[in-house]
């Protein structure tokens, strides 16, 4: 265990007065960090609907669940959010219409996920996009409670005969208004969490893919333009960033293919199902998903080529 990992857990449980001052002083941080980001009510337009209607062939329909990240929280238009992204490039990779259904909820915890899946027996969707797991870290969950969560709604989704990925919880670590010490926490939290995710849902038959801190250091090093007005949800274009991450995986796991041009790797090389959780965690955008071949217990690991 890292020297530093040592000392924050050394810190969070010792007894006493020192643990009290400590959370204290966290949690008059975190209100200082909530008052800087700001939330609303709004949302944005709603993405629900065809996208390529001029396309040939029945629609893809996709469910789109999870929390802001989900929502496209600070966008002002339906094709500017994820779930709009998602239909429109989808449309354009599979060469068919693609029918899109949104019911992520600013503010939702992985313990909401059951209450989106509520599925409508005359929709059943082809695949579910599911990004979640940031406002399990603020409030406290569990990483194991919540991948724990998070498993039984895939289970359940994949279950229906619905493939499903799952942009993996960011790196809380790179948002400013959050303070040190408490960025620090939150990036370990929302690292921890991410691998426990990902563990979760290739386990439960999903394939996982790394947000990490939101595609490298391209958030850290053009902040300006990835982050929204809040430095706390993404931008138009962080949205398309994500995104550009999650397409190759959901076209993946609509052809029932392992390798994506986009992806560097072989399905033959494979690893433990917690190794590659912890390479995603290393390597934001990388892909991990179960080898049927190999009862479950393997999986592969599809990392993201770098673009020079």
């Amino acid at each position: 265990m890292p020297r530093s990992r040592k000392i924050a857990k050394k810190t969070l449980i010792g007894g006493g007065a020192t643990l009290t001052g400590f959370y204290g002083f966290l949690v008059g941080e975190a209100l200082l960090a909530r008052r800087s980001i700001g939330t609303t009510d709004d949302r944005p337009p709603s993405p629900d609907g065809l996208y390529g209607d001029d396309l040939p062939g029945d629609p893809i329909r996709v469910l789109v669940l999870g929390d802001s990240a989900a929502v496209g929280y600070g966008v002002d238009r339906a094709d500017a959010t994820p779930s709009g992204m998602i239909g429109l490039g989808l449309a354009h990779v599979m060469d068919a219409p693609v029918e899109v259904q949104c019911r992520a909820v600013v503010g939702a915890q992985t313990s909401d996920l059951i209450g989106q899946i509520d599925l409508d027996p005359d929709w059943r969707p082809a695949v579910t996009v599911i990004i979640v797991g940031t406002n399990d870290v603020t409030h406290q969950v569990t990483p194991r409670a919540s991948a724990r969560m998070l498993a039984e709604v895939v289970r359940r989704l994949v279950a229906e005969d619905c493939a499903v990925v799952v942009g993996t919880c960011p790196d809380l670590g790179t948002v400013q208004p959050i303070l040190q010490p408490l960025r620090t926490i939150a990036r370990w939290m929302s690292r921890a969490l991410a691998r426990k995710q990902t563990i979760a849902v290739v386990e439960a038959g999903g394939r996982a893919v790394s947000l990490g801190d939101l595609l490298g250091t391209l958030f850290t090093e053009k902040r300006d333009v990835m982050f929204g007005a809040d430095e706390f949800h993404p931008s138009e274009t962080g949205y398309a960033n994500v995104v550009s991450v999650l397409i190759p995986a959901v076209s993946a796991s609509l052809r029932q293919q392992q390798v994506v041009v986009e992806y560097a790797g072989h399905p033959g090389d494979l690893t433990s199902v917690a190794d590659a959780a912890a390479v995603s965690i290393r390597y934001p955008g990388t892909q991990v998903v179960r080898d049927a071949g190999a009862g479950g217990r393997f999986a592969s690991v599809l990392r993201r080529r770098r673009v020079s």
